[in-house]
């Protein structure tokens, strides 16, 4: 009778098949791809701490349990969810805006909202622990 079970062998031995390689691949890819997505490069955080230094708004898009619990000096909060509506709170477009949450997908959102409203110098940090 064969075996249909991740782990066959003899007694006491295990086994792994080809099926539970794939799988346990593709969840090392999808560890690996999360850790560096939500990264910078040194000239990218250069560009955008000196966006904040010349003025630029630091906008923090998380909750404001999240704010309230941590947030980079300086910060301003708005949750994603209201930016829409409260896109005049942020004063002139012509003013750099730095976007950052806790993973980078708010981030993201809000980066792509405010360009599409018109925003000139949007810059996403994405995590905020890519700050220190």
């Amino acid at each position: 009778m064969p075996c249909h079970d991740l782990m066959c062998g003899r007694e006491g031995e295990a086994k792994v098949n080809g099926t539970t390689w794939v799988i346990l691949g593709v969840f090392v890819a999808l560890i690996l791809f999360k850790l560096h997505s939500g990264r910078r490069s040194q000239e990218e955080l250069t560009v955008i701490r000196q966006a904040v230094a010349d003025g630029g708004l630091l906008l923090d898009v998380r909750s404001p349990r999240e704010f309230n619990a941590g947030h980079l000096d300086g910060a301003r909060n708005i949750p994603v969810g209201e930016l829409q509506r409260r896109l005049e709170d942020l004063g002139s477009k012509d003013r750099p805006v730095v976007v950052y949450c806790a993973s980078g997908a708010r981030s993201r959102t809000a980066s792509r909202l405010l360009r599409a409203s018109g925003f000139h110098e949007v810059h996403d940090l994405g995590p905020w622990r890519n700050w220190e």
